[in-house]
């Protein structure tokens, strides 16, 4: 298309001249004057990068929270048909009781870095208070984000390291010894690691350890966690047999899984994009934009790769791996999303999918019963994911980052045991084996997720 092309400086020039004539309106306001001040220095007002900040923020928290349907589809799809609404109702009250425990205790734990630590643990301790209602900017700290934007993204994550646990341990878990370790999860070992690195702790301050959206924070913790309680629970009736050889029991719902799948791929973007925290800069928006295409490569070179491997291994491509290889991909990239190019994303994404293909049977072998197959993509990947940081970012080093996997490894699997083995000696973890053979929807929940199928 031709035509008369109005000059861009005199359009610019216009739109600016609008601008101050809309001065005498807002009544000599500061905000209005600090907004041309910046167009005529090329600058972004403080307000702004706080209000742009603050939503970015709310954008990530309700992609991540979405990734909560993703782990309830994936996992629902995995287990047989006589525990599906059982799994269905862990991931709702899994959800709400890791969000209430992160209000009143983890969200105050985390942030102190380890400074609560010795000596006044119980300064530190308190909920979540927002700020006041209708705040104004000269009662805001504007240099960072509103606080209730910034515990709306965090809580996601808390979440997000508990629903890691939940498909390790179905189909022969009862329902609230499982949501106590949640809340523990939650409130006390999540945010204590997480202090230590994203509350500006020793892990951070002393070994420059670096973990962009949690590749180690969230998603091994969620792994060692889940290991500890595969280990003490024991695996599921029938899966191993006494010669060592395994029983295959296939999941109830396949597309449900690669929904589920496609859920989690699709709120990761808001877990590593928002996990910038920042976008009211020209920089900082080509980031979130880098971050962003960096997962998505991250995530395809993990399920080519295990499509690839599965198909060498097993001479078939199985849809789970493949399912597990696309996450594991992109849990390995989440660590580091922003530095690398689109080609090394795709290829340490593709090594957390060979990573999936290889230890499923690995765990086989020592019977530890993984049902969704949550410890290869959040534990392996993870640790994999923490490593390969420092392959495209300077400032990461190799002692730092092993000393900082070994460190969060060694307390939450510690502590996560210890846990689990209580609860196993005051509660019982397990149902009975009736019940187990019967199926937990009726046994614990008293609704079928499919009454025509027995």
């Amino acid at each position: 298309m031709t035509g008369f092309k109005f000059p861009l400086p005199l359009l610019g020039g216009a739109a600016l001249g609008a601008l101050l004539m809309t001065l005498p309106a807002l009544g000599q306001d500061a905000a209005a004057t600090e907004i041309v001040e910046a167009a005529v220095g090329g600058e972004t007002p403080l307000q702004t990068q706080f209000i742009l900040n603050s939503f970015l923020m709310l954008v990530g928290g309700f992609l991540v929270f979405w990734m909560a349907a993703g782990f309830a589809m994936l996992e629902a799809g995995m287990v047989r048909t006589k525990n599906v609404s059982m799994q269905l109702l862990k991931n709702i009250t899994m959800y709400s009781v890791a969000c209430l425990a992160y209000y009143i205790i983890g969200y105050k734990l985390m942030y102190p870095g380890d400074g609560w630590m010795i000596p006044n643990i119980l300064g530190a301790l308190g909920i979540a208070v927002l700020e006041p209602v209708g705040l104004t900017p000269d009662a805001a700290d504007l240099s960072y984000a509103t606080v209730s934007s910034d515990f709306f993204f965090q809580v996601m994550f808390c979440a997000t390291a508990a629903s890691i646990v939940s498909g390790t341990v179905a189909e022969r878990i009862k329902l609230w010894p499982f949501l106590i370790f949640v809340a523990v999860l939650t409130a006390l070992i999540y945010p204590i690691q997480a202090s230590w690195k994203w509350g500006g702790g020793f892990l951070d301050a002393d070994f420059g350890f670096l973990d962009f959206a949690g590749s180690t924070v969230v998603h091994s913790v969620g792994g060692w966690a889940a290991l500890a309680g595969a280990i003490v629970l024991g695996a599921r009736k029938g899966k191993y047999n006494a010669d060592g050889s395994v029983n295959v029991i296939p999941g109830s719902n396949m597309p449900l899984v690669v929904l589920g799948m496609f859920i989690l791929w699709f709120g990761w973007y808001g877990f590593n994009g928002a996990s910038q925290l920042a976008m009211g800069t020209v920089g900082d928006i080509a980031d979130v934009g880098r971050v962003m295409a960096n997962t998505n490569a991250g995530a395809i070179g993990g399920a080519l790769a295990a499509a690839a491997l599965a198909a060498i291994m097993y001479k078939k491509v199985d849809l789970t791996f493949v399912v597990n290889g696309a996450l594991a991909g992109l849990v390995s990239i989440t660590a580091e999303p922003l530095t690398p190019g689109l080609g090394t994303a795709s290829l340490i994404g593709a090594v957390g999918g060979i990573i999936v293909v290889l230890t499923v049977p690995l765990l086989d072998r020592f019977k530890i019963d993984d049902v969704v197959g949550a410890i290869p993509v959040h534990l392996f990947a993870g640790i994999w994911g923490t490593i390969a940081v420092v392959f495209t970012n300077p400032d990461a080093s190799l002692g730092g980052q092993l000393i900082s996997i070994f460190t969060v490894g060694a307390f939450v699997f510690s502590v996560s045991m210890i846990l689990w083995t209580i609860l196993k000696a005051v509660m019982g973890l397990r149902p009975s084996a009736e019940d187990e053979d019967l199926g937990l929807d009726v046994a614990e929940v008293g609704v079928e997720a499919y009454p025509a199928f027995k």
